[in-house]
């Protein structure tokens, strides 16, 4: 597999991106699909996060280098962001890891890509400043993945993306209004916790009760989907299940929290139709709450290409691949296999909902930050695949010259090409009437 071979793209022979989208909703709840379809409809960017499973099928169709590492599989630029570590620290990491398993190391590095030129075009930047953006983040990952490679194991398991230390590296990069901004969006995440979640979707009942809001079909609380006391032990149940695959101290932090209330939530775009539950409990008061989400976890996008997982859970898939590439996790992420209320069994990962998160506004990035922050996203891919993959192997391969950055580059923007037109057959296919579309939501 030539580096300059990794510019080259030509669809598959019987592509149907519109077919691999559908064989999706099979498993999904079927009156949350068209609100899948409307967050997917309003960008060719956001069809492109919802498709992580047609971009698969696509790279699957090319040769690959054999250079295996965990993949996040799902790695575009909107699934980077911060969190607050254990520590309390806010650090930068992938923060979405539905679609991991091991796999060759490019896709990652090419659905990154692709994002970016993207996302590039949403903004309405032109080609010379997608292709720098582009080529300056496989020269991170590339220079990224050399220096692992001169570090001891433990360094590299050590290694993490500190959020101050970046501000303060970024130094006169950004201007001063930019800087600003950047301390507003930081701010804003280190408030997403809790105790905000706890004001924004709780509500009190005509009896003194806190519970979550009903805002259908976005939130739907569990008492509006199934009555009858049998519903609340069964998730009661699940809980005590989830606890199971948790250490010790940490079984212990759950079981001093109290079961409140629980709703199914819609999130994300892709994710969109799988189940997704919330879940309020609270500690001494109302003052101490926690709240949990129970995410739907199924076979991964990749694996018809890239083999099974070695875990029968996919709950728990995720929650290794987690493990594996973030440099630290959540202390609440778990596992757990239960019956829907479908009455069939699935399997679903547990994390907190809120705490510390935030991402990157797409809509408002210039083209200089855009390059700079596809090279921070690079830089922690390359990490995340150094803990997992042969970080010498791949980093021999990737080289010292930039041929490799220049053929990714190229590569971006053919997808991008592919993508809009993609995009196109979904919004024709509305208009011929074979979609079910519910917009705004």
């Amino acid at each position: 597999m030539p580096r300059s071979r990794h510019g080259e793209w030509e669809p598959p022979a019987g592509r149907d991106p519109l077919a691999t989208l559908a064989a999706q909703d099979k498993s999904r709840v079927p009156e949350l699909v068209p609100i899948r379809y409307g967050r997917m409809l309003t960008s060719a960017f956001a069809f492109f996060r919802g498709g992580a499973a047609v971009m698969a099928a696509d790279l699957a169709a090319d040769p690959d280098t054999g250079l295996r590492a965990q993949l996040c599989g799902d790695a575009h630029l909107s699934n980077f962001g911060v969190f607050a570590a254990p520590d309390r620290r806010l650090v930068f990491d992938c923060n979405d890891f539905d679609e991991t398993l091991p796999g060759p190391f490019e896709w990652d590095v090419k659905r990154l890509a692709a994002s970016i030129a993207i996302a590039g075009r949403e903004r309405g930047f032109g080609v010379a400043d997608r292709r720098r953006a582009v080529e300056a983040t496989a020269e991170a990952y590339r220079e990224a993945m050399r220096w692992f490679a001169t570090m001891r194991n433990l360094d590299v398991w050590y290694a993490r993306i500190d959020v101050d230390e970046q501000k303060e590296r970024l130094g006169d990069a950004l201007t001063a209004s930019r800087r600003r901004r950047m301390d507003r969006q930081l701010d804003k995440a280190r408030a997403k916790d809790s105790l905000r979640a706890l004001r924004r979707l709780t509500t009190t009942d005509s009896e003194g009760q806190l519970r979550i809001v009903s805002e259908p079909p976005l939130i739907t609380p569990l008492a509006e989907l199934t009555t009858g006391a049998d519903s609340i032990a069964g998730l009661r149940s699940i809980l005590d299940n989830y606890t199971a695959s948790l250490s010790d101290d940490r079984r212990w932090l759950v079981d001093s929290y109290d079961y409140v209330d629980a709703a199914r939530k819609v999130v994300g775009v892709g994710s969109v139709g799988t189940r997704a539950w919330i879940v309020l409990m609270l500690g001494g008061d109302s003052g101490d709450p926690l709240f949990l989400q129970a995410k739907e976890a199924g076979p991964s996008v990749l694996e018809p290409y890239a083999g099974k997982s070695d875990y029968e859970n996919h709950g728990r898939r995720v929650v290794e691949g987690q493990r594996l590439m973030q440099a630290a996790s959540d202390i609440f992420l778990g596992w757990v296999e239960a019956e829907g209320l479908d009455s069939q069994q699935r399997c679903f990962y547990v994390r907190q909902l809120w705490d510390g998160k935030g991402s990157v506004d797409v809509e408002r990035v210039s083209p200089e930050e855009l390059r700079l922050y596809g090279a921070l996203c690079a830089r922690t891919l390359a990490r995340a695949h150094a803990r997992s993959g042969d970080r010498f192997a791949i980093a021999a391969y990737l080289g010292r010259g930039s041929v490799f950055d220049r053929a990714i580059a190229e590569f971006a923007e053919r997808y991008a090409d592919q993508n809009e037109r993609d995009y196109r057959a979904l919004l024709e296919a509305e208009k011929r009437g074979e979609l079910e579309v519910q917009r705004g939501l």
